[in-house]
């Protein structure tokens, strides 16, 4: 069986080094130095090996490069799981947490994830991990920090009258 070759000439082994030392994806990396050995006439069982990958593979990857180029190394990333909510439902989502909990309604003066948690299992019958609902926070850019909260019937004037009193100040 006769050995695969590269018959495109848009880069020489060095060049397809140069490209590995820029890439930041090791996968990816593996294929340009495994092309990089393909072109200096390395045996096909040696160059496999040396770039982690048995003989079809790198095969493969020799006809990608000879039909797409440098694109034709890249990584093909799947999209991920799809999201739990709707970009209208994430939206409903934030504009409900930063408004804030009604406490005679919701039976909780601030929002914790698990208190979210509940809340998106209720309106979008979805269930979450309260670890999903923080990562969603983040991504909204919402803190889980919350301030400090006040007593409702607090009188200020009382308090900063005794912060003037206090023998502390």
């Amino acid at each position: 069986m006769a050995a695969v070759k590269i018959t495109r000439i848009d880069h020489t082994a060095e060049g397809l080094r140069g490209l590995a030392s820029k890439s930041t994806d090791a996968a990816q990396v593996r294929r340009f130095l495994a092309l990089a050995l393909v072109l200096e006439d390395h045996p096909r069982q040696a160059t496999a090996e040396r770039s982690g990958m048995d003989r079809q593979t790198r095969r493969e990857r020799v006809h990608r490069y000879n039909a797409q180029g440098v694109a034709g190394l890249f990584s093909i990333r799947s999209g991920g799981r799809v999201a739990s909510l709707t970009e209208a439902q994430m939206a409903e989502l934030r504009d409900l947490t930063i408004k804030g909990p009604d406490p005679e309604k919701d039976k909780v003066v601030r929002w914790r994830c698990i208190d979210l948690r509940e809340v998106v299992s209720r309106r979008f019958d979805v269930t979450v991990s309260e670890r999903t609902i923080g990562k969603w926070l983040r991504k909204m850019k919402l803190t889980r920090l919350q301030p400090r909260l006040f007593h409702p019937k607090s009188d200020p004037a009382a308090q900063e009258t005794f912060k003037k009193t206090s023998p502390a100040w």
